[in-house]
């Protein structure tokens, strides 16, 4: 897009110059001047949008959509491991009833406990507390 553009002065405090200097790479910015451009061009929409709700929802919008795209790449790959790791939970949970004798009470009571400390350690569980408390060791 060619668009005319004239000389204007303008007068800044160092801080903001300084500012401008940090932070117009970042904006993939070629120019100081294109970052303020677009710093005025934001900040008067958002001036705007205080009188027209048209320019923040969409701005919003905007963001929302590039977050949430990655974030449900994350949320899809969390969800396979979480699958995953219940398939193998209940692997386990086979073999072990399998494998040992435990009467239904005592999982019931088991079942509790393990509720309890999944509440009292945000299901930080360490498997050599469990073998410690099972054991009456400690």
């Amino acid at each position: 897009m060619n668009v005319n553009k004239e000389r204007h002065t303008i007068w800044l405090t160092d801080g903001a110059w300084n500012q401008v200097k940090d932070h117009y790479r970042t904006d993939n910015c070629s120019m100081q001047n294109e970052y303020i451009e677009k710093a005025i061009r934001f900040y008067s929409g958002y001036l705007d949008a205080e009188q027209a709700d048209s320019y923040l929802p969409r701005v919003l919008a905007v963001v929302l959509e590039g977050k949430l795209g990655a974030l449900g790449a994350l949320g899809d790959r969390v969800g396979k491991l979480l699958f995953k790791l219940s398939v193998d939970n209940a692997v386990m949970a086979h073999v072990t009833a399998v494998s040992i004798d435990v009467d239904l009470d005592t999982l019931k009571k088991v079942r509790v406990q393990c509720i309890k400390d999944v509440k009292e350690t945000n299901g930080q569980i360490d498997f050599e507390d469990a073998f410690k408390f099972q054991k009456r060791l400690d």
